[in-house]
């Protein structure tokens, strides 16, 4: 492509969802809906985090930080992607392209952090339970969770960087929800091998290292688990690792469908909806998750709900 005459391109234009028109309206109030369910939900989980003492532990701690990382996550993407429901695509600047881009990666590579986190924490609770308050310390949480951050902000930073090195020519549509790696590669010209090696390296450190991280921490508790005689104490053990073993499935399976299989072949029609699955579903119902399939949230919103009426009454 390098010896082809190319119009360089300076801004982008979104136009996801723009061959039916009339779905425009429908999705627009759909995924408003979730959006605002989504900011709700979290918000909501932050506060009842931090309200109820019985939840100040570490693995309420993690979920506190996973829930603020969903909303600013979902609050990167949701409100373009509105936008261009609502226009019937709209045009974007490089800058802003790379500024959401980044915010993207950012937030995206901290919640894969997270979720790692989460799992060495549940190792720990379930492997080493006499040991969980002397390692889970205060000073330990922070220290894991300002490392997701750091981690999050490094790879997100390098990947935007090469990423927007390249040069863009030619077609300047984006036949995508937002600013995402695979549909700007579509649109490059010129040697672009050592960007997108770079680009490659760090996904793989990001996604497959966590994963990794949670294989493993499982296998530790499985192990745990399997030595425990009891049937009843085997299945209320393992319980306490179904809310997150369900938001890890529902988080990495979209992104490895997404990232980490062969596109050959496959229509975008079909990216679309899995890109809209984790950057809108899955923000939305990962405090449904924790909320249903935890006694101690249940608990805490039954407190919070008899506080509410017991306020209101004269």
């Amino acid at each position: 492509m390098a010896g082809r005459n190319h119009s360089v391109v300076t801004d982008f234009f979104l136009i996801a969802f723009t061959e039916h028109p009339e779905w425009g309206l429908p999705l627009f109030l759909l995924f408003l809906t979730f959006y605002l369910v989504t900011l709700w939900g979290n918000a909501g989980m932050i506060i009842l985090i931090r309200k109820d003492r019985q939840l100040h532990t570490p693995m309420y701690f993690f979920l506190g930080h996973l829930s603020l990382v969903d909303m600013c996550y979902s609050s990167v993407i949701v409100p373009q992607m509105l936008a261009v429901l609502l226009d019937h695509g709209t045009a974007i600047s490089q800058a802003r392209c790379a500024a959401q881009f980044f915010l993207f990666t950012f937030f995206a590579s901290i919640d894969c952090y997270l979720l790692a986190i989460m799992a060495y924490d549940r190792y720990v609770a379930v492997g080493q339970p006499l040991l969980y308050v002397t390692i889970m310390t205060e000073k330990a949480r922070w220290g894991l969770v300002a490392g997701a951050y750091v981690a999050g902000f490094v790879s997100a930073f390098v990947r935007t960087v090469t990423a927007f090195t390249l040069s863009f020519c030619g077609n300047n549509e984006i036949d995508f929800i937002f600013c995402d790696l695979p549909p700007l590669l579509k649109l490059t010209c010129g040697e672009s091998f050592t960007q997108e090696v770079v680009i490659i390296v760090f996904a793989i450190f990001v996604m497959p290292a966590c994963i990794l991280v949670i294989l493993v921490s499982y296998l530790f508790i499985i192990r745990t688990i399997m030595r425990i005689r009891s049937a009843g104490g085997r299945a209320k053990t393992f319980s306490t690792c179904t809310s997150h073993l369900t938001a890890v499935s529902l988080f990495f399976g979209t992104l490895i469908f997404m990232y980490l299989r062969d596109k050959s072949g496959q229509p975008s029609e079909e990216d679309r909806v899995v890109s809209v699955l984790y950057t809108v579903v899955t923000p939305m119902l990962n405090p449904l998750i924790y909320s249903l399939r935890n006694k101690e949230v249940k608990e805490a919103v039954l407190k919070a709900l008899r506080r509410s009426k017991a306020s209101r009454r004269p």
